[in-house]
């Protein structure tokens, strides 16, 4: 098949193809969750059998708070759960060995699964230590210092203080004070080294999956939040960024405000930037943070896009959203930059331009020729932009989802029947199930597929489909609730049934979007 690398950011968007939204961790696999090795393997040869030619993932940092890809500890490093161990073994930096019996092989437990998979990486760095650094070590955290130095840095701290954030350190390490700084790096030598070889790993494997992805003709959709964890490397490394106290405290956080779906919005939590000072500096930490996306994705989704438009201010010291205020972004001047110092003629980004956007946004977006996105679980409803969401409407340049990491499954949606663990009452259902037999031909039992045929046969460029609506499964398999803690992310993938990649290649040939005759 062609290599998915072998055309630019506009010929991925512009021609028919479309793709799958799974995250790594979902993958089948016998360490406690999925990884980049070989089920990443296993799924490339599903897609490519499926006639996709996109592959679209979570963020991929190290998960914080909740263990959400979006609250990563570093927007830069890799998560180290993703590290094929059997990729390690294969190399001679670990012996074989059979994976605990207790990690379960359903939902992802994140705690059992991080014990077992760090005890093994850290076996692999003692024989890495035994053999020496090799050159392609000194090599990337050279050429990665600009990030690496801090992350690393920080992470052996939270090992040693075990676990608190880095706010709660004591002063002289929570304010970067050079002696306890320098006193750190000696007494922690061995830690920091071990986080610099995990990152090292990650890198040089991640390199290969793009290679075999490639080699698959599948292209790699990333996803770039544009807030960053307050607990980070990131935060702590570049306080001069964010509105913080003298203590590191957030003195403002992001959110959304009220709207038809919350009438106290949503209070996010995440500290804001001071974007006067980083265009003072050249959006230089912005440049880095995406030239390091570009060097992993093929394609990156921008998330929430307003956020470059302008941004929801509220005072720390409030428990909702309710009293906040807009506050402006140089968003072009910032992508400005960006096509400047990276040499882009094109964008490589989807806009995430739902919830409470303006006529602002989509401007930027148009100017910036990005593609939009069109979710169409949310067209036959009441969301502000529904009508938009229909097929009939859409644009050539958007991103088409039958529902996203945050939506319930398709057959989930379908299914529910309103109360108190549902968004919707049992009138918005009605209705919505109304305007949907409306709209879409066949049965109610085959809701999903003709779903997804909706999707195909549209204009945009591309359609794009969680892998539990390929599944037809139901609300067991969502991936997020936003609002709750506890039981997040941790769906996986039991089997990649064939028959379910024949039926995808089959709709999408017909509706030309394999490169293939039906």
């Amino acid at each position: 098949m062609r290599d998915a690398r072998s055309t630019g950011p506009g010929d991925l968007l512009d021609r028919r193809a479309s793709g799958i939204l799974l995250h790594p961790t979902s993958l089948p696999g016998p360490n406690g969750c999925g990884d980049i090795g070989a089920p990443a393997d296993a799924f490339l040869a599903w897609l490519e059998r499926a006639g996709q030619r996109l592959w679209q993932m979570l963020p991929i940092g190290p998960i914080g708070y909740g263990n959400s890809p979006y609250s990563a500890h570093s927007t830069f490093a890799g998560n180290t759960l993703l590290i094929s161990l059997e990729a390690l073994e294969k190399e001679g930096w670990l012996e074989r060995a059979q994976p605990p019996s207790r990690l379960p092989h359903g939902r992802v437990n994140y705690a059992a699964t991080a014990r077992h998979r760090v005890r093994r990486l850290r076996q692999a760095f003692d024989n890495f230590r035994v053999r020496g650094h090799p050159a392609s070590f000194e090599a990337f955290c050279a050429r990665e210092a600009g990030w690496l130095d801090d992350f690393a840095l920080y992470s052996a701290l939270r090992d040693h203080q075990r676990g608190p954030p880095w706010v709660a350190w004591p002063a002289p390490l929570r304010d970067r004070e050079p002696a306890a700084l320098d006193e750190a790096k000696r007494s922690l030598a061995e830690t920091i080294d071990f986080h610099r070889f995990c990152q090292w790993v990650f890198d040089r494997q991640w390199a290969d999956l793009r290679q075999r992805s490639a080699a698959h003709g599948v292209a790699l959709i990333g996803d770039l939040p544009i807030f960053l964890a307050h607990d980070s490397a990131d935060v702590w490394a570049n306080r001069r960024l964010f509105f913080l106290d003298e203590r590191g405290a957030p003195t403002v956080v992001a959110g959304v405000p009220p709207d038809y779906f919350s009438r106290t919005g949503q209070r996010w939590g995440n500290p804001l930037y001071r974007w006067e000072v980083l265009e003072r500096e050249g959006f230089s930490f912005w440049i880095e943070r995406i030239r390091r996306a570009l060097s992993q994705f093929d394609l990156v989704r921008l998330d929430p896009f307003i956020g470059f438009v302008r941004y929801w201010e509220i005072p720390a010291s409030c428990e909702t959203a309710i009293e906040g205020r807009w506050r402006p972004v140089p968003g072009r001047a910032l992508f400005g930059a960006v096509k400047e110092q990276l040499g882009l003629e094109r964008l490589p980004f989807i806009a995430e331009d739902l919830g409470a956007v303006s006529e602002e946004v989509f401007e930027l977006r148009d100017a910036l020729q990005l593609p939009g996105l069109k979710l169409l679980q949310f067209a036959f409803g009441d969301d502000p932009q529904a009508e938009s969401f229909l097929p009939h409407n859409y644009e050539r340049r958007s991103v088409v989802y039958t529902g996203t990491h945050d939506n319930d499954t398709l057959r989930g949606w379908w299914e529910d029947v309103g109360g108190e663990a549902s968004t919707r009452t049992r009138e918005q259902i009605i209705r919505e199930k109304e305007a949907v037999r409306r709209y879409v031909p066949g049965r109610p039992s085959q809701i999903v597929w003709n779903m997804i045929r909706l999707a195909l046969l549209s204009v945009a460029n591309p359609p794009i489909f969680p892998t539990q609506d390929s599944l037809e499964v139901g609300t067991s398999a969502r991936m997020n609730r936003p609002g709750t803690v506890g039981g997040n992310w941790e769906w996986r993938l039991r089997t990649l049934p064939p028959e379910r990649a024949e039926r995808l290649a089959s709709l999408s040939a017909t509706y030309a979007r394999t490169g293939r005759k039906p």
